[in-house]
Protein backbone atom coordinates (compact mmCIF):
# COMPACT_ATOMS: atom_id res chain seq x y z
CA UNK A 1 0.00 0.00 0.00
CA UNK A 2 1.50 3.32 -1.07
CA UNK A 3 0.82 6.63 0.68
CA UNK A 4 -0.16 9.76 -1.22
CA UNK A 5 -0.11 13.48 -0.49
CA UNK A 6 -2.14 16.14 -2.26
CA UNK A 7 -1.10 19.79 -2.50
CA UNK A 8 -3.81 22.35 -3.23
CA UNK A 9 -6.56 20.21 -1.77
CA UNK A 10 -9.58 22.50 -2.12
CA UNK A 11 -9.93 22.56 -5.92
CA UNK A 12 -11.94 20.42 -8.31
CA UNK A 13 -9.04 18.22 -9.41
CA UNK A 14 -7.98 17.60 -5.80
CA UNK A 15 -11.55 16.66 -4.92
CA UNK A 16 -11.58 14.08 -7.69
CA UNK A 17 -8.19 12.73 -6.58
CA UNK A 18 -9.46 12.34 -3.01
CA UNK A 19 -12.51 10.40 -4.19
CA UNK A 20 -10.39 8.13 -6.36
CA UNK A 21 -7.71 7.51 -3.73
CA UNK A 22 -10.26 6.74 -1.01
CA UNK A 23 -11.42 3.82 -3.16
CA UNK A 24 -8.06 2.75 -4.59
CA UNK A 25 -7.03 -0.81 -3.66
CA UNK A 26 -3.29 -0.03 -3.55
CA UNK A 27 -3.08 3.54 -2.23
CA UNK A 28 -4.20 5.61 0.74
CA UNK A 29 -4.14 9.31 1.54
CA UNK A 30 -1.47 10.47 3.98
CA UNK A 31 -2.30 14.19 3.88
CA UNK A 32 -4.25 16.82 1.95
CA UNK A 33 -2.50 20.20 2.11
CA UNK A 34 -4.44 23.46 1.97
CA UNK A 35 -3.35 26.69 3.64
CA UNK A 36 -6.82 28.22 3.43
CA UNK A 37 -8.63 25.21 4.92
CA UNK A 38 -6.15 23.79 7.45
CA UNK A 39 -8.00 22.13 10.32
CA UNK A 40 -11.28 21.76 8.43
CA UNK A 41 -12.66 18.35 7.54
CA UNK A 42 -12.34 17.49 3.86
CA UNK A 43 -16.12 17.19 3.63
CA UNK A 44 -16.52 20.84 4.60
CA UNK A 45 -15.20 21.71 1.12
CA UNK A 46 -15.88 18.51 -0.84
CA UNK A 47 -19.32 18.05 0.64
CA UNK A 48 -20.13 14.70 -0.97
CA UNK A 49 -17.34 13.17 1.18
CA UNK A 50 -19.48 13.44 4.33
CA UNK A 51 -19.64 9.89 5.65
CA UNK A 52 -16.73 8.76 3.48
CA UNK A 53 -13.77 10.19 5.41
CA UNK A 54 -12.94 12.17 8.56
CA UNK A 55 -9.60 13.39 7.21
CA UNK A 56 -8.76 17.05 7.73
CA UNK A 57 -6.89 19.53 5.58
CA UNK A 58 -3.45 20.31 6.95
CA UNK A 59 -0.56 22.76 6.60
CA UNK A 60 1.89 20.02 7.57
CA UNK A 61 3.75 18.16 4.83
CA UNK A 62 5.12 14.64 5.12
CA UNK A 63 8.24 14.57 2.88
CA UNK A 64 8.46 10.77 2.98
CA UNK A 65 5.29 9.85 1.12
CA UNK A 66 5.41 7.59 -1.94
CA UNK A 67 3.57 9.86 -4.37
CA UNK A 68 2.78 13.57 -4.37
CA UNK A 69 0.03 15.15 -6.47
CA UNK A 70 0.40 18.86 -7.20
CA UNK A 71 -3.03 20.42 -7.80
CA UNK A 72 -1.86 24.01 -7.83
CA UNK A 73 -2.63 26.84 -10.22
CA UNK A 74 -0.50 27.09 -13.32
CA UNK A 75 2.91 28.54 -12.47
CA UNK A 76 2.76 27.59 -8.79
CA UNK A 77 4.16 24.06 -8.85
CA UNK A 78 7.74 25.19 -9.50
CA UNK A 79 7.53 27.69 -6.66
CA UNK A 80 6.19 25.05 -4.31
CA UNK A 81 8.94 22.56 -5.16
CA UNK A 82 11.59 25.24 -4.72
CA UNK A 83 10.38 25.78 -1.14
CA UNK A 84 9.56 22.17 -0.20
CA UNK A 85 11.79 19.13 -0.59
CA UNK A 86 10.69 15.50 -0.62
CA UNK A 87 12.48 12.20 -0.16
CA UNK A 88 14.40 10.54 -2.96
CA UNK A 89 11.73 7.84 -3.24
CA UNK A 90 8.79 10.28 -3.59
CA UNK A 91 7.26 10.24 -7.06
CA UNK A 92 5.60 13.47 -8.19
CA UNK A 93 2.66 13.98 -10.55
CA UNK A 94 2.00 17.61 -11.45
CA UNK A 95 -1.43 18.59 -12.77
CA UNK A 96 -0.45 22.13 -13.80
CA UNK A 97 1.21 23.16 -17.06
CA UNK A 98 4.56 23.96 -15.41
CA UNK A 99 6.49 20.95 -16.76
CA UNK A 100 4.59 19.81 -19.86
CA UNK A 101 6.72 21.38 -22.56
CA UNK A 102 10.14 19.99 -23.38
CA UNK A 103 11.90 23.25 -22.48
CA UNK A 104 10.32 23.11 -19.01
CA UNK A 105 10.61 19.41 -18.17
CA UNK A 106 13.90 19.68 -16.26
CA UNK A 107 13.62 21.17 -12.79
CA UNK A 108 16.34 20.96 -10.14
CA UNK A 109 17.41 17.29 -10.41
CA UNK A 110 14.02 16.17 -11.72
CA UNK A 111 13.03 15.28 -15.29
CA UNK A 112 9.28 15.36 -15.85
CA UNK A 113 7.89 12.93 -18.40
CA UNK A 114 4.82 13.99 -20.34
CA UNK A 115 2.04 11.81 -18.97
CA UNK A 116 -0.21 10.83 -21.87
CA UNK A 117 -0.32 7.02 -21.50
CA UNK A 118 -1.55 6.42 -25.05
CA UNK A 119 1.58 8.20 -26.33
CA UNK A 120 4.37 6.98 -24.05
CA UNK A 121 3.24 4.39 -21.55
CA UNK A 122 6.71 2.82 -21.30
CA UNK A 123 8.39 6.10 -20.34
CA UNK A 124 5.72 6.82 -17.73
CA UNK A 125 6.20 3.35 -16.25
CA UNK A 126 9.88 4.15 -15.63
CA UNK A 127 9.40 7.76 -14.53
CA UNK A 128 9.65 9.32 -11.08
CA UNK A 129 8.18 12.65 -12.17
CA UNK A 130 5.22 13.08 -14.51
CA UNK A 131 3.61 16.18 -16.04
CA UNK A 132 -0.07 15.36 -16.36
CA UNK A 133 -1.55 16.61 -19.67
CA UNK A 134 -4.17 19.34 -19.89
CA UNK A 135 -7.83 18.45 -20.34
CA UNK A 136 -8.32 19.94 -23.81
CA UNK A 137 -4.86 18.68 -24.78
CA UNK A 138 -5.82 15.12 -23.87
CA UNK A 139 -9.08 15.14 -25.84
CA UNK A 140 -7.46 16.73 -28.89
CA UNK A 141 -4.26 14.69 -28.94
CA UNK A 142 -6.21 11.46 -28.71
CA UNK A 143 -8.14 12.66 -31.77
CA UNK A 144 -5.05 13.59 -33.79
CA UNK A 145 -2.10 11.40 -32.82
CA UNK A 146 -3.06 8.22 -34.72
CA UNK A 147 -2.79 10.21 -37.97
CA UNK A 148 0.55 11.68 -36.90
CA UNK A 149 1.87 8.20 -36.11
CA UNK A 150 1.50 7.37 -39.81
CA UNK A 151 2.75 10.74 -41.06
CA UNK A 152 -0.71 11.51 -42.44
CA UNK A 153 -1.35 15.03 -41.18
CA UNK A 154 -0.91 16.66 -44.54
CA UNK A 155 -2.84 19.89 -44.00
CA UNK A 156 -3.95 22.28 -41.28
CA UNK A 157 -6.05 20.92 -38.40
CA UNK A 158 -9.31 22.66 -37.45
CA UNK A 159 -10.83 22.11 -34.01
CA UNK A 160 -13.97 23.31 -32.28
CA UNK A 161 -14.36 22.07 -28.70
CA UNK A 162 -16.55 22.87 -25.71
CA UNK A 163 -15.81 22.32 -22.03
CA UNK A 164 -17.94 22.45 -18.91
CA UNK A 165 -17.80 25.04 -16.13
CA UNK A 166 -15.41 22.99 -13.97
CA UNK A 167 -12.73 23.55 -16.60
CA UNK A 168 -12.36 27.08 -15.24
CA UNK A 169 -11.56 25.91 -11.69
CA UNK A 170 -13.10 27.07 -8.43
CA UNK A 171 -11.98 30.72 -8.56
CA UNK A 172 -14.81 33.08 -9.44
CA UNK A 173 -14.74 35.30 -12.49
CA UNK A 174 -17.32 37.15 -14.55
CA UNK A 175 -17.79 34.12 -16.80
CA UNK A 176 -18.16 31.47 -14.07
CA UNK A 177 -21.20 32.86 -12.25
CA UNK A 178 -24.37 30.80 -12.75
CA UNK A 179 -26.31 33.78 -14.05
CA UNK A 180 -23.74 34.29 -16.82
CA UNK A 181 -23.08 30.64 -17.66
CA UNK A 182 -26.67 29.36 -17.59
CA UNK A 183 -28.41 29.35 -21.00
CA UNK A 184 -25.22 30.80 -22.49
CA UNK A 185 -22.39 29.82 -24.84
CA UNK A 186 -19.16 31.59 -25.81
CA UNK A 187 -15.65 31.03 -27.10
CA UNK A 188 -12.41 32.16 -25.46
CA UNK A 189 -8.67 32.19 -26.20
CA UNK A 190 -9.36 31.53 -29.87
CA UNK A 191 -6.25 30.29 -31.72
CA UNK A 192 -3.93 30.82 -28.70
CA UNK A 193 -5.11 28.44 -25.98
CA UNK A 194 -2.31 27.37 -23.60
CA UNK A 195 -2.76 23.68 -24.47
CA UNK A 196 -1.71 24.19 -28.10
CA UNK A 197 1.97 23.95 -27.14
CA UNK A 198 1.72 20.42 -25.79
CA UNK A 199 -0.54 19.34 -28.67
CA UNK A 200 1.97 20.50 -31.30
CA UNK A 201 4.84 19.00 -29.30
CA UNK A 202 3.23 15.56 -29.37
CA UNK A 203 2.40 15.76 -33.07
CA UNK A 204 6.04 16.55 -33.83
CA UNK A 205 7.14 13.65 -31.63
CA UNK A 206 5.34 11.28 -34.02
CA UNK A 207 5.51 13.20 -37.31
CA UNK A 208 8.82 15.01 -37.25
CA UNK A 209 8.43 16.82 -40.58
CA UNK A 210 4.99 18.26 -39.73
CA UNK A 211 4.84 21.98 -40.54
CA UNK A 212 1.12 22.80 -40.64
CA UNK A 213 -1.07 24.71 -38.19
CA UNK A 214 -3.67 23.84 -35.56
CA UNK A 215 -6.65 26.21 -35.53
CA UNK A 216 -8.39 25.66 -32.21
CA UNK A 217 -11.56 27.39 -30.98
CA UNK A 218 -12.30 26.52 -27.31
CA UNK A 219 -15.83 27.15 -26.08
CA UNK A 220 -17.57 27.43 -22.71
CA UNK A 221 -20.64 25.27 -22.30
CA UNK A 222 -23.47 25.65 -19.79
CA UNK A 223 -22.89 22.25 -18.18
CA UNK A 224 -20.64 21.24 -15.29
CA UNK A 225 -18.17 18.74 -16.68
CA UNK A 226 -17.04 17.13 -19.88
CA UNK A 227 -15.31 18.01 -23.16
CA UNK A 228 -16.80 17.46 -26.60
CA UNK A 229 -14.46 18.18 -29.52
CA UNK A 230 -14.83 18.06 -33.29
CA UNK A 231 -11.60 17.99 -35.29
CA UNK A 232 -11.22 17.85 -39.04
CA UNK A 233 -8.39 17.82 -41.55
CA UNK A 234 -7.69 16.59 -45.08
CA UNK A 235 -7.31 12.83 -45.37
CA UNK A 236 -6.73 11.03 -48.66
CA UNK A 237 -7.66 7.54 -47.48
CA UNK A 238 -11.02 5.86 -46.98
CA UNK A 239 -13.03 5.71 -43.76
CA UNK A 240 -12.08 2.03 -43.53
CA UNK A 241 -8.40 2.93 -43.68
CA UNK A 242 -8.85 5.63 -41.05
CA UNK A 243 -10.70 3.23 -38.75
CA UNK A 244 -7.90 0.68 -39.09
CA UNK A 245 -5.27 3.33 -38.22
CA UNK A 246 -7.14 4.40 -35.08
CA UNK A 247 -8.06 0.88 -33.99
CA UNK A 248 -4.45 -0.24 -34.34
CA UNK A 249 -3.07 2.80 -32.51
CA UNK A 250 -5.37 2.22 -29.53
CA UNK A 251 -5.33 -1.57 -29.49
CA UNK A 252 -3.54 -1.62 -26.11
CA UNK A 253 -5.19 1.50 -24.66
CA UNK A 254 -7.19 0.82 -21.51
CA UNK A 255 -9.50 3.82 -21.65
CA UNK A 256 -9.63 5.08 -25.26
CA UNK A 257 -12.19 3.49 -27.55
CA UNK A 258 -13.31 3.89 -31.17
CA UNK A 259 -17.10 4.16 -31.37
CA UNK A 260 -19.00 3.11 -34.49
CA UNK A 261 -21.91 5.46 -33.74
CA UNK A 262 -22.02 9.17 -32.99
CA UNK A 263 -20.88 9.91 -29.43
CA UNK A 264 -22.12 12.27 -26.72
CA UNK A 265 -21.06 13.56 -23.31
CA UNK A 266 -23.23 11.29 -21.17
CA UNK A 267 -21.18 8.31 -22.32
CA UNK A 268 -18.01 9.62 -20.69
CA UNK A 269 -18.90 11.94 -17.81
CA UNK A 270 -17.83 10.40 -14.46
CA UNK A 271 -15.54 7.91 -16.23
CA UNK A 272 -11.88 7.81 -17.25
CA UNK A 273 -12.79 7.04 -20.87
CA UNK A 274 -12.16 8.92 -24.07
CA UNK A 275 -14.48 7.98 -26.94
CA UNK A 276 -13.62 8.71 -30.57
CA UNK A 277 -15.84 8.59 -33.64
CA UNK A 278 -14.69 8.92 -37.25
CA UNK A 279 -16.57 10.19 -40.31
CA UNK A 280 -15.38 10.94 -43.86
CA UNK A 281 -16.85 13.90 -45.78
CA UNK A 282 -15.39 14.26 -49.26
CA UNK A 283 -11.67 14.78 -48.59
CA UNK A 284 -12.12 15.66 -44.89
CA UNK A 285 -11.80 13.29 -41.94
CA UNK A 286 -14.01 14.37 -39.04
CA UNK A 287 -12.78 13.10 -35.67
CA UNK A 288 -15.10 13.55 -32.71
CA UNK A 289 -13.63 12.99 -29.25
CA UNK A 290 -15.19 13.27 -25.82
CA UNK A 291 -14.03 12.82 -22.22
CA UNK A 292 -14.58 14.02 -18.65
CA UNK A 293 -12.30 17.03 -18.13
CA UNK A 294 -11.85 16.26 -14.40
CA UNK A 295 -11.11 12.54 -14.85
CA UNK A 296 -9.45 11.47 -18.10
CA UNK A 297 -8.63 15.16 -18.57
CA UNK A 298 -7.05 15.55 -15.12
CA UNK A 299 -7.33 13.46 -11.93
CA UNK A 300 -8.34 10.14 -13.48
CA UNK A 301 -5.37 10.35 -15.83
CA UNK A 302 -3.16 11.26 -12.86
CA UNK A 303 -4.25 8.04 -11.11
CA UNK A 304 -3.72 6.13 -14.37
CA UNK A 305 -0.17 7.51 -14.44
CA UNK A 306 0.35 6.63 -10.77
CA UNK A 307 -0.71 3.07 -11.51
CA UNK A 308 1.83 2.84 -14.33
CA UNK A 309 4.62 4.37 -12.23
CA UNK A 310 4.12 1.87 -9.39
CA UNK A 311 3.47 -1.19 -11.52
CA UNK A 312 -0.21 -1.50 -10.56
CA UNK A 313 -2.97 -2.60 -12.89
CA UNK A 314 -3.46 0.46 -15.11
CA UNK A 315 -7.20 0.42 -14.42
CA UNK A 316 -6.90 0.10 -10.62
CA UNK A 317 -9.30 2.47 -8.86
CA UNK A 318 -10.71 3.68 -12.18
CA UNK A 319 -13.55 1.27 -12.86
CA UNK A 320 -16.04 4.14 -12.98
CA UNK A 321 -19.49 4.19 -14.52
CA UNK A 322 -21.10 7.05 -16.42
CA UNK A 323 -24.12 8.74 -14.87
CA UNK A 324 -26.30 8.17 -17.91
CA UNK A 325 -29.66 9.37 -16.61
Amino acid sequence: MIEAGIIGGAGYTAGELIRLLLNHPKAKINFVYSTSNAGNKLYKVHQDLLGSTDLEFTQEINPNIDVLFLCLGHGNSKAFLEENKFSSHTNIIDLSNDFRLSQDKFFDDMEFIYGLPELQKDKISKANFVANPGCFATALQLAILPLASKGLIIDDIHINAVTGATGAGTSLSSTTHFTWRDNNFSHYKAFNHQHLGEIKQSILQLQKNWNKEVYFIPNRGNFSRGIFATTYTNFEGSIEEATEIYTSFYKDAKFTFIAEDNIHLKQVVNTNKCLINLKKYNNKLLITSSLDNLLKGASGQAIQNMNLMFGFDEKAGLQLKATYF
